[in-house]
């Protein structure tokens, strides 16, 4: 497991494709976490535990609390929206430049912004597109669920994903890239960001090190 930061209060991890954030099974993030981890030295050290979730087969950052103090901080700042994500995401077909989507999921209003980086000429799906997105409400498998809506499934999408153009064997091109947001103890401004993964360096290889290469 990768730790792209730590402190006292708190840890940034990178999370493989292909394992459970948490959940019944052993193999899951939240187990590992105290082998990855240093103890904090504070009075109130706790078993890490991540503040947010993402999918089994998505990869990317992820923020874990190492208090009882700093978990109930920073999930109550996912609450209230002081968190700000940044995912990216290879989508097929056709796409406008950018757009808002607020259809609902499960009948809760839910918004997601996407803004059209470039695009690829594919013989197999027509148009392969790298995105960048912005989920601004926080509902389970929104992000895959709006780019499917608009008819741009995620690449490697089995569940939303176009019945003939599903991409078996490459998992899901659904990255989470950066975390921003108010440390809670030290009231500094914190940004963290997590590499590609290769299978998005292969489609989109200069634009990858170009955003990686800025605070984007």
């Amino acid at each position: 497991m990768e730790v792209l930061f730590e402190d006292d209060h708190l840890a940034v991890i990178h999370k493989p494709a292909g394992i459970l954030v948490s959940g019944n099974s052993f193999k899951t993030i939240t187990n590992a976490l105290a082998e990855n981890l240093q103890q904090s030295s504070l009075p109130d050290v706790t078993k890490p535990q991540p503040v947010h979730r993402l999918d089994y087969a998505t990869t990317g950052v992820l923020l874990v609390g190492k208090t009882s103090s700093s978990i109930r901080l920073l999930n109550k700042m996912f609450e209230e929206k002081k968190v700000e994500k940044t995912y990216y995401a290879v989508t097929i077909g056709e796409m406008t430049n950018a757009e808002k989507i607020t259809s609902k999921i499960d009948g809760k209003r839910s918004q997601s912004m996407y803004k059209l980086l470039e695009s690829v000429t594919s013989k197999r799906f027509g148009k392969l597109n790298l995105v960048k997105l912005k989920p601004h409400t926080g509902r389970r498998h929104q992000l895959r669920k709006h780019l499917s809506s608009i008819g741009n499934p995620i690449l490697g999408d089995a569940a939303y994903g176009i019945e003939n153009l599903i991409l078996n064997g490459k998992g899901l091109y659904l990255h989470a890239y950066s975390l921003s947001f108010i440390h809670p103890f030290t009231n500094k401004k914190v940004f963290f960001k997590g590499k590609f993964p290769q299978k998005f360096e292969k489609i989109f290889v200069s634009k990858m090190a170009e955003i990686f290469a800025n605070k984007s």
